[in-house]
Formats: C-alpha cells, sequence, structure tokens
C-alpha cells in the first residue's frame, strides 16, 4: 500500500484547509484510514479516523468540531477538511492505512496501530 498525502500549506489563522491522501491497491474499502500530525520533539499525534465503509468517524480532541475526515472508496482517497485553523494546527500531517484492525478495536487511535504511511504534508498557520 502506499499514500501519497497532499493539500499543505501556509494559510492564515481562521483559513481553511483541505488535505488529501491517495492510496493505491484495490482493497481500499477494507482499510481504516487516520489521519495524524506531528510537531519536533513530539510524538505523533492522532487527528481523525475513518472506518472502511465511512460510516464511523472519530477526532483527537484537538480536531473536534474544527476538522471533518472523510473518504471516497471510489477514488481510493481520504480527505481531512479543516476549518477554522489556529497557528497551533501547524505540523506535518500524516495520513495511514490500517489494514488489519477492526473499528471497534480501537487500535486505530494511536499511530502503532497502522501499517502504511504517507509521506506527509505539511500545514503552517500564521496568526
Amino acid at each position: 500500500v502506499q499514500l501519497q498525502a497532499f493539500g499543505g500549506g501556509l494559510v492564515q489563522a481562521g483559513d481553511s484547509l483541505r488535505l488529501s491522501c491517495a492510496a493505491s491497491g484495490r482493497t481500499f474499502s477494507s482499510y481504516i484510514m487516520g489521519w495524524f500530525r506531528q510537531t519536533p520533539g513530539k510524538e505523533r499525534e492522532f487527528v481523525a479516523g475513518i472506518s472502511q465503509s465511512g460510516g464511523h468517524t472519530s477526532y483527537g480532541k484537538s480536531a473536534k468540531g474544527r476538522f471533518t475526515i472523510s473518504r471516497d472508496n471510489a477514488k481510493n482517497t481520504v480527505y481531512l477538511q479543516m476549518d477554522s485553523l489556529k497557528p497551533e494546527d501547524t505540523a506535518v500531517y500524516y495520513c495511514a492505512a490500517d489494514t488489519t484492525s477492526t473499528w471497534i478495536s480501537g487500535i486505530w487511535q494511536i499511530a502503532s496501530g497502522y501499517e502504511y504511511w504517507g509521506q506527509g504534508t505539511l500545514v503552517t498557520v500564521s496568526s
């Protein structure tokens, strides 16, 4: 599985940005997908996760109410819509695929639950 994330950039506080992550493979619809972010010296932080069909979503504390994760299984793509961005959202954002877990396990909430990672896309929010 290869993942390619894109859509990052420099925005101002209060702006919106949509990240995309394109996945290879014919079984994308069987993967739990997640978004994480990381800043220097810190561990990767869970941002959002979405179940295989898209029927279940979950958000990290920092993303609740502002970010929306979605997926298009026909396009092998997962999205992260980020609204009301804040300077503290500045980070490298990674998409990841969990090809083995079930949604009910909750393992997808931690970075080690994912087998495949994209290269990351930098989001910078200026004040």
